[in-house]
């Protein structure tokens, strides 16, 4: 339980921001600093300057603080969430379970159909890792799926009312503004954003602009009391290869610098949110753009996706393009499951996006060159070369998956002390003949290098 925050109930303002702006470092900053072997001190400094945030809401007191920023290690967000075709509260924590299971730092609840308050209430108290949101789609629940009845009232409404259930951060669509419309009709696939079509929506109806942008002071209040972080969305994000880095896109994520500022003045942590289908030629300029508009802010970016035909395995092309945006300065990455662009992800899917999500941070780390990020992966190397499966198994990723697979031929207990697989066989592993020849003519080797 966080009780430190007991001792603050009086301050008006309580988001990590504000703490590190003070010379104030607080116990989840000094959490996080060990968890991510940092000292105490930069993370104070990395939070005050905007790089990293600690996403965690004052109502979420069984919450564990998590860093995301370029100075923590790369983590990878989950979505769950039921639709208005499935809608299970049980079915939801049973995604939470295999989130927490298989090490996912974040959770999206994005669920659009159901009791939406019941399951978010629920989805919050099962969790350690912070949970957050993508608002409109409870605004529009409550507007009775008429989005021409959304009003600043109703927005800020359900807001706070997520707010005190304990959401440490939302998805905003702040940054698309109605001049960009012209710029939407050139597109080859418009809108892929749910938020963002709902968005241009509600401005196309009215001739108005962008009501999460008016009102975005009111939404910085509600998140400085609460201490919700913001995760300003790519409202135009691209949909497919031949939109990427567009003139849409670039121009959405220009005012997401700007409102980037205008919460830091609030003390209001933020991370902006990167772009869903991008070649691998441009994902690293899209990463240095980032950076440049947005002030160094952590970016957390879905995929990116790759090539547009992997449906199916969608989560292996996002995870691609992931590992490369992870290397070049992505500090979150939003998994993808197969079901992407299919269909409503199961547990399963779920457990698939998310193995698929950490192998790419773990590499995006190892490419970075982050202090003691590979030294799991040599103690796995240390394993394999001395046959030392149950070793192998604990070190994995997914050590159920990698179980599994070896006892598919060799299940009996004897085989976990064999030197040797069922792809090689005793006569054919390459490890036990490199170890033989090490043994008879190790001498003779070093003499031949010399």
């Amino acid at each position: 339980m966080r009780n430190w925050l007991d001792n603050h109930k009086n301050d008006k303002i309580r988001t990590q921001m504000y703490y590190a702006k003070q010379g104030i470092i607080t116990p989840d900053m000094e959490y996080v600093a060990k968890i991510e072997k940092l000292e105490p001190e930069l993370v104070r400094a990395e939070i005050e300057r905007g790089r990293l945030i600690i996403p965690a809401n004052v109502n979420h007191r069984q919450l564990v603080p998590m860093a995301i920023g370029i100075a923590s290690s790369c983590k990878i967000n989950a979505n769950i969430g039921s639709s208005a075709l499935a809608s299970n509260v049980e079915g939801e924590i049973e995604k939470v379970d295999v989130c927490l299971k298989y090490g996912a730092d974040t959770i999206m609840d994005l669920s659009t159909g159901g009791d939406l308050d019941m399951i978010r209430t629920a989805v919050i108290k099962h969790s350690t890792v912070p949970i957050g949101t993508v608002p409109i789609y409870q605004i529009l629940h409550d507007c009775k799926d008429k989005i021409e009845d959304l009003s600043i009232e109703v927005m800020l409404k359900v807001l706070e009312k997520q707010a005190l259930q304990g959401v440490s951060y939302f998805t905003i669509h702040a940054g698309f503004l109605l001049e960009f419309m012209p710029h939407v009709a050139k597109r080859k696939m418009g809108i892929v954003s749910r938020g963002g079509s709902l968005m241009a929506a509600w401005m196309m109806h009215y001739h108005k602009e962008n009501p999460f942008y008016t009102a975005f002071d009111e939404i910085l209040d509600i998140c400085a009391k609460y201490d919700v972080s913001l995760s300003l969305g790519d409202s135009l994000r691209p949909g497919c290869l031949a939109d990427a880095s567009d003139e849409a896109q670039l121009r959405e994520l220009k005012v997401l610098g700007e409102l980037t500022l205008r919460a830091w003045e609030k003390n209001v942590q933020v991370m902006i949110e990167g772009p869903g289908h991008v070649p691998l030629n441009q994902i690293e300029r899209n990463m240095k753009l980032e950076k440049e508009y947005c002030h160094e802010a952590p970016f957390y970016i879905l995929g990116p996706l790759t090539t547009d035909i992997a449906a199916g395995y969608d989560h292996i092309s996002s995870a691609i393009g992931a590992a490369v945006g992870g290397w070049h300065g992505a500090s979150m990455l939003c998994y993808v499951t197969p079901k992407e662009h299919l269909g409503l992800p199961n547990a399963e899917d779920v457990r698939n996006g998310i193995i698929a999500y950490k192998i790419a941070a773990h590499s995006a780390d190892i490419a970075r060159g982050r202090k003691g990020a590979r030294d799991i992966d040599d103690e796995m190397s240390d394993a394999r070369y001395s046959f030392n499966w149950n070793k192998q198994f604990e070190l994995c990723l997914d050590p159920d998956r990698a179980r599994e697979y070896h006892d598919e031929t060799l299940p009996q207990d004897v085989f976990k002390e064999a030197e040797f697989c069922s792809m090689c066989g005793p006569k054919f592993c390459s490890y036990k003949i490199t170890q033989k020849i090490v043994k008879e003519h190790g001498q003779e080797m070093i003499d031949i290098a010399g």
